[in-house]
Parts: structure tokens; C-alpha cells; sequence
């Protein structure tokens, strides 16, 4: 059985990548990261999905991004929130300030020597262009891009064992993406995808992540599992 590495953060698309791959046949390694971010509440579901799919190699590392800051994510810069006046819209345009500097780069470069390591050849992502927010590092190019680096830059690469990085969700709509993976037997209930959950780690429901997930069940006509602090369109904090 091949072996992959699957990059789990614990959100909804990692969950549905990591069940994707076991599907596909692979042996999976998750892979997950504490990086600094504002919050452990997605970790902590990673390591409930791992369990749920009996993935039983599953490995939590730490990266001190926060050290650079620049985001919203990393950094003391609030996260934008849709509010009852604002028609549940988020104002800005281009890249939003949620975007952590090269995080995808990063993570994918600790998965790649992971799979030198492991005698894995191939590397899974939940990468999205549909959904993705406008993150540079969620689009087709950057996955091309880092395959072909991946390539020339490792042992095993140059000696023939080509690397894949897969993302198989690449073209598809978070409707799709949720529809996939309840055929695979994800249990969103546990993952977590809330830029900023409240101290009991509910989801804001006002954040862009909160909103394309939600809007995502609303499309696959499926309900929601996530508990909210406050939907768009409410008041409150």
C-alpha cells in the first residue's frame, strides 16, 4: 500500500482530503500544525478526525509563525466580521488580512521532508480556487509549482522517485466539497473552521470561514453541524 501524507488542520476540506486519500487506497500519515495561530480549537479537531477516520499515524508539530506576524491569523490584528449592517458581507478587496505569509509553502515543505522520510511519494492538500478567499497559495499554479520544486529539491526527487502533490478539491465548491465527503463518511460535527471562536471554541458565525462553510451546507441543502455564537444578520459579539 502507498503511503501519503495528508495535510489535517482539522476544517472541513482537510477532513474531506484525508478521507479522499484512505478512499483512494493510501496509507495516511496526517500531519498537523500549531503555528501560532490564534487558537488551538482546529488542532484539537484534527486529532478528532484523525480518530474518527482510524488514522492512526497522525503527527502535531509546532512553527512559531506568529514570530513573523502579518496576519489576522498570527498576528494582534482583528479578524474581519461581517455585521447586521452589512448585509453579512465582509469589506475589502484582494487578499484578504486572514492570508498567513507562505503558510502553505511552509507546511508543504514540512510535509515533503516528512515523505522523504516515510518513503511517501505522494502529498495531499485541501487546497481550494473556488472558495479560497483569494490566498495565492490555494491556487493551481502554487501546487504545480511546488511539485516541480519538490522535484529538484530532495534526494528523492533527483534519483527518480518523483513526488505528487495532490489537491483534490481544487475545482470544487464547498457544496461539493461537503457532498464528497459525507459519501466517505466525514463527520463534519467534528471539524472546526471558525477564524475566531469564542472561549468556548463556538464558532463566530460572522468570520469569512464561518460564512462560506455555512453557506456551503445551505447549498448542498444539508444541515449545518457547527454550533455558532452568532449568525450573520444577529447583534452581538
Amino acid at each position: 500500500m502507498a503511503r501519503g501524507i495528508v495535510l489535517l488542520s482539522g476544517g472541513l476540506d482537510s477532513a474531506t482530503v484525508a478521507a479522499i486519500a484512505l478512499d483512494d487506497g493510501f496509507d495516511v500519515c496526517a500531519l498537523t500544525f500549531c503555528y501560532g495561530q490564534r487558537h488551538q480549537v482546529e488542532s484539537l479537531a484534527a486529532g478528532r478526525v484523525a480518530e474518527s477516520l482510524s488514522i492512526r499515524d497522525h503527527i502535531t508539530t509546532t512553527i512559531d509563525l506568529r514570530s513573523i506576524g502579518g496576519s489576522a491569523l498570527t498576528a494582534d490584528i482583528d479578524v474581519p466580521k461581517a455585521d447586521s449592517s452589512s448585509n453579512g458581507e465582509v469589506a475589502g478587496d484582494g487578499i484578504p488580512i486572514t492570508y498567513v505569509p507562505a503558510r502553505n509553502t511552509i507546511f508543504l515543505s514540512f510535509a515533503l521532508g516528512l515523505a522523504e522520510v516515510r518513503g511517501a511519494r505522494d502529498i495531499f492538500i485541501g487546497a481550494n480556487a473556488v472558495d479560497y478567499s483569494g490566498y495565492p497559495d490555494c491556487r493551481p499554479a502554487f501546487i504545480e509549482k511546488f511539485q516541480e520544486l519538490a522535484n529538484v529539491a530532495t534526494k528523492a526527487g533527483v534519483e527518480g522517485q518523483a513526488f505528487r502533490i495532490h489537491a483534490p478539491l481544487m475545482h470544487m465548491t464547498k457544496s461539493q466539497i461537503i457532498h464528497r465527503g459525507l459519501e466517505l463518511g466525514v463527520d463534519y460535527g467534528l471539524t472546526h473552521s471558525c477564524y475566531d471562536p469564542d472561549a468556548k471554541g463556538s464558532a463566530c458565525g460572522r468570520c469569512e470561514s464561518c460564512r462560506l462553510r455555512r453557506s456551503g451546507f445551505e447549498a448542498a441543502g444539508v444541515p449545518d453541524p457547527t454550533v455558532y455564537a452568532v449568525c450573520v444578520g444577529e447583534t452581538g459579539g
